[in-house]
């Protein structure tokens, strides 16, 4: 049996990448996942316009057309995926930032389920540009999956989690809500409002059961190549004036991030809420406040196993205290 058999969960985000990794394993260990993204046929690159995708070389067009397309996909292709492994999963095309789809994720998902264990926020959005440029187009575009299309999310699971009397929420931020190298104030802001939001849900949630928290990958995604795209095409650069950002090929791969989330969707978690994680690769980062870190390294080429995260969490819950308690 599965680490979350019999488990009802739902991941935005799921149509490709970090989303997609983690509802595969979700699935893997026993869960029934309704996968999400806003329409069929995933999205079109936010990050970067046709016009900068005019500006790269042919070699370089060829290469971002092949890794776009490659990491690819939506929530029918991920349930379908799910499926073909023997798992369970239901599609659900809906867009977070607008409160009526939110409704309708929550809904389809109780009606199909007939109960919601685990709600995990994927969805994001992408942009950049100096702060003395960023328009409200783009403010209101990237902070309305983050924060606000999770809270949208929360609003309407968390009364069924409270009838439940239990409920495991994660919000996935960045890195970035410490501050980046890159040109995206917006983005940072956004995801700092995902760590308050978890904070503040993990504090007044805890008396129904209800656990709480974030984690903040670093992955190879889709993303990877439109931000490797807009480093060159770019009219003023992204990244700021005298700083530099990790190539796209040092980071690992987003089924990475998945084990980690599913120990936290897990009923061995329970005391766990309110903490936020850096997760890439297999380093593993607790922020407690979140000004300090607490570090598990596995070394090795291979992802986390749920036995060893099992066989660890002694180690990196050390000395830990839950902000919610």
């Amino acid at each position: 049996m599965g680490i979350l058999e019999g488990k009802v969960a739902l991941v935005t985000g799921s149509g490709q990448g970090i989303g997609r990794a983690i509802a595969l394993l979700f699935a893997e260990q026993g869960a029934k996942v309704v996968t999400n993204n806003r329409k069929p046929g995933g999205s079109a690159p936010s990050m970067v316009s046709p016009e900068q995708l005019a500006k790269l070389s042919a070699e370089e067009r060829a290469t971002f057309d092949k890794g776009y397309e490659s990491t690819s996909g939506d929530a029918e292709s991920t349930a379908a995926l799910i499926k073909s492994k023997g798992g369970e999963a239901t599609p659900c095309y809906a867009d977070i930032t607008k409160l009526e789809d939110a409704k309708k994720l929550i809904d389809f998902t109780v009606a199909t389920y007939g109960r919601i264990d685990i709600l995990c926020n994927v969805a994001g959005g992408f942009g950049f540009s100096p702060i003395e440029d960023i328009t409200d187009e783009l403010w209101d575009r990237v902070n309305g999956v983050k924060p606000r299309g999770y809270w949208h999310t929360l609003k309407y699971a968390v009364p069924v989690m409270k009838a439940q009397k239990s409920g495991r929420i994660i919000l996935c931020a960045s890195p970035a809500f410490m501050g980046d190298t890159l040109t995206h104030a917006e983005y940072c802001a956004a995801n700092a409002g995902v760590i308050g939001l978890t904070r503040a849900a993990a504090i007044e949630l805890r008396p129904h059961g209800i656990t709480v928290n974030c984690f903040a990958p670093a992955a190879a995604t889709r993303a990877s190549y439109e931000l490797e795209a807009a480093k060159k095409t770019h009219d003023k650069g992204i990244i700021a004036e005298g700083r530099t950002y990790m190539e796209m090929g040092e980071l690992p791969g987003p089924e990475h991030v998945a084990p980690f989330v599913t120990y936290l969707a897990s009923p061995n978690s329970e005391k766990v809420s309110g903490a936020v994680f850096m997760v890439m690769g297999n380093m593993i980062n607790r922020f407690q406040d979140p000004t300090s870190a607490k570090m598990l390294f596995k070394q090795a080429a291979e992802p986390w196993t749920i036995d060893e995260l099992l066989d660890k969490e002694g180690e990196l819950f050390e000395g830990y205290k839950s902000l919610a308690d």
